[in-house]
């Protein structure tokens, strides 16, 4: 496909996602929470942020950032609703989503500057956003996790402080090594992630002159020192074992990570709930970890009653 190919697909992928069909697939949004658009001026550019808020907030609240999947190449915000709508009204938080820039306009590395630049600009500005510099977190689901992962891993050098990780299937191995994980060969039929896919994404989003090695978390010599991490993966993903080896790879540093993996599951299932049960209950686990690491001391026994009395 031409770039000008690619960027259509995306755009048409994105417009049905959005769409009332789409949310049959996607989720509906939690009414709890209101969704705002916003823009963010950073140097030589300006992003979209999608801002989930609890409707009833009176005090600053945590913040947590998030990025969507989508290789690097497509994607958009919208399509964590259920997710980030949900964290936002039962956390409570200010759930930030990141329009960050895609390839091929925009290879890597520019969406992991978009994704460190806006959580540094919003703590930077943290009373005009209304959230506690002190309790933020970042999350990702996918290539959304490998952006999250490596926020993190600049933010323990050049700061700001961030207290948890939620890594949701993440691709971690970006060098040539990324097809050679178990997980790859016993999933490659996959259909929600395609070892085609996967090849374009990376020939897509790599630019010759980066070294892989640098977007590539797992591939960092020390992983000391970062936020505690949540690493949700899902048993039938080709990049299930991407996930497993970085939460073995944070231990063996020191890191406290935990691994949590649905064995039914699909990658992409925590955005498309609406085909895989599996979806609420890693919110769910999602949702305790944020708040035990972003508002201690809250309880989350009565969340499962809650959440089936409230079906967003």
């Amino acid at each position: 496909m031409t770039d000008d190919q690619v960027i259509a697909l995306r755009e048409k992928v994105n417009r049905a996602a959005s769409s009332p069909l789409g949310r049959i697939v996607t989720g509906l949004p939690d009414r709890r929470a209101r969704i705002e658009e916003t823009r963010i001026d950073l140097p030589g550019r300006r992003l979209m942020l999608r801002v989930h808020r609890p409707k009833k907030a009176d005090r600053k609240l945590p913040l947590i950032v998030s990025f969507h999947g989508g290789g690097f190449v497509g994607g958009t915000a919208a399509q964590n609703d259920w997710l980030n709508s949900h964290l936002a009204a039962r956390c409570p938080a200010v759930v930030v989503a990141v329009e960050y820039r895609l390839a091929p306009e925009h290879p890597l590395p520019r969406p992991i500057e978009d994704g460190y630049d806006t959580v540094a600009r919003i703590v930077d500005d943290a009373d005009r956003w209304g959230v506690d510099p002190a309790a933020v977190a970042v999350m990702g689901e996918s290539a959304g996790g490998t952006i999250a992962a490596l926020v993190a891993l600049r933010a323990r050098k050049d700061g700001p402080p961030i207290r948890a990780q939620v890594l949701i299937y993440p691709g971690t191995d970006w060098t040539e090594t990324v097809l050679e994980y178990p997980s790859i060969e016993e999933n490659a039929d996959n259909p929600t992630l395609s070892l085609s896919r996967l090849r374009a994404a990376r020939k897509l989003s790599l630019p010759p002159t980066l070294d892989p090695r640098t977007v590539s978390p797992v591939k960092f010599d020390n992983l000391a020192d970062l936020p505690p991490a949540l690493v949700v993966t899902a048993g039938l993903d080709p990049v299930a074992d991407h996930g497993r080896r970085y939460v073995e790879r944070l231990r063996e540093d020191g890191t406290d990570a935990r691994l949590s993996c649905y064995p039914r599951a699909t990658h992409t299932f925590l955005s498309t709930p609406g085909l895989v049960p599996a979806a609420r209950p890693a919110r769910r686990e999602i949702l305790a970890f944020l708040r035990e690491r972003l508002r201690p001391g809250r309880q989350v026994g009565d969340e499962r009653q809650r959440d089936d009395r409230h079906r967003p």
